[in-house]
């Protein structure tokens, strides 16, 4: 049971928590009114993403057996390690499809967020049969993905999401999916070997800029956001001062990419990183904070 539960990666679900970030910004989330309305149905949404998520997942590795057999990680895969059967992998496969995209139809009877998603599958079903072998395209394909659930979540929440959080929201994807990538060369780097044929098009010198470049522009994005129009006009000047704890979020990811060595895995580090623990959680009761107080004037002097 183990291998198979491991076979789905539910430890990646945690990217589905993406859905949730347009309710946040929205004040929905705290709403007594609408909370209760709005948690089920993004949970309803977090299923029904990780189930498709799982699903591709399989296809990933069925796909990649081979390649997998090669990684020192990814070798223990339940596929590539043999541990589960391929048509047992397959059989499990469909059967999250079919349930993902069935919870996803009860959800909204307006189909906007069955369309959402059936467009996130699509798109990664083109990454696993070809398009994550071509450099540039691979992250622009994972970062889409990202995208993808945070309008599923706005979707499903019936919310407005503003140019600046869908912009933040690629970038900050970009930005992990390129130092993903720099891990990959690393890895290339000390043992000889292409772990995926998209490396190819990928060198340390491109990646470091690439990571400088996006890190930027992530950060100068984020305070735009916080300082744009509408925010303003709902909440005043304070939530520029959530700013700290993204910057500092963003800075200790640097440190694990470029001195640890270690960006393999974002939700690994997630799930680790004390530090990036620590910035996550005092970034949302910041943001709660200003947000309970909005009427308190509590920043206004």
């Amino acid at each position: 049971m183990r291998d198979y539960i491991k076979l789905l990666r539910p430890k990646d679900w945690a990217k589905n928590l993406f859905l949730f970030i347009p309710s946040f910004f929205a004040g929905k989330l705290f709403n007594p009114s609408e909370f209760k309305e709005q948690f089920l149905l993004l949970i309803g949404g977090f299923i029904a993403f990780s189930f498709l998520a799982s699903s591709i997942y399989i296809i990933n590795d069925y796909r990649d057996i081979e390649d997998d057999r090669k990684h020192p990680k990814k070798s223990k895969r339940p596929l590539a390690s043999g541990k589960v059967k391929k048509g047992t992998g397959l059989a499990i496969c469909i059967l999250l499809a079919i349930a993902g995209l069935g919870i996803s139809y009860l959800l909204d009877p307006t189909f906007k967020f069955l369309f959402i998603i059936g467009i996130y599958y699509l798109l990664n079903l083109g990454y696993c049969f070809g398009l994550k072998n071509i450099s540039i395209v691979d992250i622009l394909i994972v970062s889409a993905g990202f995208v993808l659930r945070v309008k599923g979540g706005a979707a499903l929440g019936d919310i407005h999401t503003t140019e600046w959080l869908i912009i933040m929201t690629f970038l900050l994807a970009l930005f992990m999916a390129i130092a993903k990538r720099r891990d990959d060369v690393m890895l290339k780097v000390s043992t000889g070997t292409d772990m995926r044929k998209a490396i190819k098009g990928y060198s340390l010198e491109f990646l470091n800029t690439l990571l400088g470049l996006f890190c930027a522009i992530l950060i100068v994005s984020y305070i735009n956001y916080t300082v744009s129009g509408a925010l303003y006009k709902e909440f005043g000047h304070r939530l520029y001062y959530t700013s700290l704890f993204v910057i500092a979020g963003i800075m200790r990811y640097l440190q694990i990419t470029f001195v640890l060595n270690k960006a393999g895995s974002p939700t690994e580090i997630l799930y680790k990183d004390r530090f990036i623990q620590l910035t996550l959680v005092l970034w949302i009761a910041s943001f709660y904070f200003i947000l309970y107080l909005k009427d308190m004037h509590v920043f206004d002097k």
